[in-house]
């Protein structure tokens, strides 16, 4: 029990004497997750767009989605460090191109699963393809793409923690730190700071995309 209690002061001493970086790993990791799922999203959308309308092009991309969740992505990283070297740049490659992975096949699934009959409507009404897509389908499909944004921001908050590696922004600095000196001072503590902080962000950022799907889904759809 005394042995309990020391660590956990350990810990608590550990976070307090490196709360400003802490506080400062953690704003990174979250910008670094936001930003790419961002561009991920954008990225989905835009090849969904492409694709739904066709059943073979829709089998390629749920099956390119498939595929690139197998790639382990510690490997993905250490491919990138030849052409891109270290810091930002295979990070950000890293954490977008697993994003995109949930929210395309989301994506196709949504847009496809609109009923074709409003579609034909909103034609014969004079919109074009494009308006169509953008004020009929696009948000019909949203809480569908929405919810592949939520699984993909879950998964990428920990992939973007092993960008660390290759010396990328973020927690996974405490992580890497505290395993290669395991059994060193503080070296648990490192470890379980980082841990737990992306663990409490992955939570903040779950909210938030449930907040923004209560601002951006109609309250009809919702139903």
């Amino acid at each position: 029990m005394r042995r309990g209690r020391d660590e956990e002061v350990d810990v608590v001493e550990y976070v307090g004497s490196r709360l400003e970086q802490i506080l400062f790993a953690s704003w990174q990791h979250f910008s670094l997750v936001v930003q790419c799922l961002v561009i991920a999203t954008v990225l989905a959308i835009a090849v969904a767009a492409l694709v739904y309308r066709s059943p073979a092009l829709t089998a390629v991309a749920n099956s390119v989605s498939a595929i690139g969740l197998t790639i382990p992505s510690f490997a993905l990283i250490g491919l990138l460090i030849a052409p891109f070297g270290f810091g930002v740049a295979p990070a950000v490659i890293v954490v977008v191109f697993f994003a995109v992975l949930p929210i395309l096949r989301n994506a196709v699934v949504g847009l496809t699963s609109v009923d074709r009959s409003i579609v034909e409507s909103a034609r014969g009404v004079g919109l074009s393809r494009f308006q169509t897509f953008r004020r009929i389908e696009l948000p019909l499909a949203w809480p569908v793409i929405l919810a592949g944004v939520r699984v993909s921001a879950q998964m990428v908050m920990g992939i973007a923690a092993i960008t660390a590696y290759v010396l990328g922004p973020g927690l996974g600095g405490f992580i890497f730190t505290g395993l290669a000196r395991l059994g060193g001072a503080n070296a648990l503590e490192s470890v379980a700071t980082g841990i737990i902080a992306v663990v409490i962000l992955a939570m903040v950022l779950d909210l938030l995309l449930v907040g923004l799907g209560r601002l951006t889904i109609p309250r009809g759809i919702r139903v």
